[in-house]
């Protein structure tokens, strides 16, 4: 029985931080995997990396079909292309620990997605935080969001058993999104605690541009009113979990911009992280 793992990578200007997040893939103690590397910006990868010597025959490359079409396209590009029964989304300036693939495997012989705990950092790797670190965990779509109260595409998923593809339609939030279409058809999933994703937060992403505030607010709205119409085929419990969460986290986006202006620097997930605390169901 296959145990392939595809990795997804859209490759949008990475020139500066692709290496490192490849050489995490090449670290990876399950070593069954495929690297597919698209281009979303007319860049030769495959050139650059053989280059660097991080060149490998168990890496892809795709490209997306023009210039800047954005992450939804690109990751769907590759979903399209790749045919082994799981996949992972890592980003091009995140990494993965060297045991995540390996555990992951482990986990998906009971359950068709796994998430892990992030380790947030800088773009030079500084440590800032965890998000969901604790005990590993059965998940319900209504409980998935009360422990990953961000970031929410580094899932590792059975394509057998639950599959989906980027809505390009959304600016902001599509990671939610598609972990919606994933849970049309498995009841849950599980969560590891153990931080084994390194996500970068953007030097942008840590300030309260108009432009990503105003595209996160449209796109929670979506996706509240999509679970509400019963677009994703979800129960009443899990409807209500989500959207108790989304109605949260649009209250924090209207006093974030107050918050950071009284606390530079502010991380997003410091400052919603105590309003979910104080609603969370019992």
């Amino acid at each position: 029985m296959s145990t392939t793992i595809a990795i997804v990578t859209p490759a949008y200007k990475a020139q500066d931080t692709l290496p490192t997040t490849v050489r995490s893939v090449l670290d990876q103690t399950h070593a069954d995997w495929q690297h597919w590397i698209v281009a979303d910006d007319g860049f030769n990868y495959e050139e650059f990396l053989s280059q660097a010597g991080l060149s490998d025959p168990r890496q892809r490359f795709l490209t997306s079909g023009g210039i800047g079409r954005g992450a939804s396209i690109t990751r769907n590009v590759a979903l399209e292309a790749l045919d082994a029964p799981y996949a992972a989304i890592l980003d091009a300036d995140d990494r993965m620990k060297p045991q995540k693939l390996a555990l992951a495997l482990t986990g998906l012989a009971e359950h068709a997605i796994i998430s892990s705990a992030l380790d947030v950092m800088t773009m030079d790797f500084s440590h800032l935080r965890h998000v969901g670190a604790g005990p590993d965990r059965v998940l319900t779509p209504g409980e998935h969001k009360w422990v990953n109260l961000s970031m929410d595409a580094q899932i590792v998923w059975d394509r057998r058993r639950c599959e989906g593809r980027f809505d390009a339609t959304m600016s902001n939030m599509t990671d939610l999104e598609f972990l919606l279409q994933l849970y049309r058809t498995v009841p849950s999933s599980l969560h590891l605690g153990t931080p084994l994703h390194d996500y970068i937060k953007r030097e942008g992403s840590m300030s309260n541009k108009t432009d990503v505030t105003s595209g996160m607010i449209a796109s929670k709205h979506e996706i509240l009113a999509r679970l509400e119409a019963g677009h994703y085929g979800l129960g009443t419990e899990d409807v209500e979990g989500l959207a108790g969460f989304l109605r949260i986290s649009l209250e924090a986006e209207a006093l974030y911009g107050a918050a950071l202006a009284a606390q530079p620097g502010l991380l997003f997930e410091d400052h919603i992280e105590p309003m979910l605390a104080a609603a969370r169901p019992q």
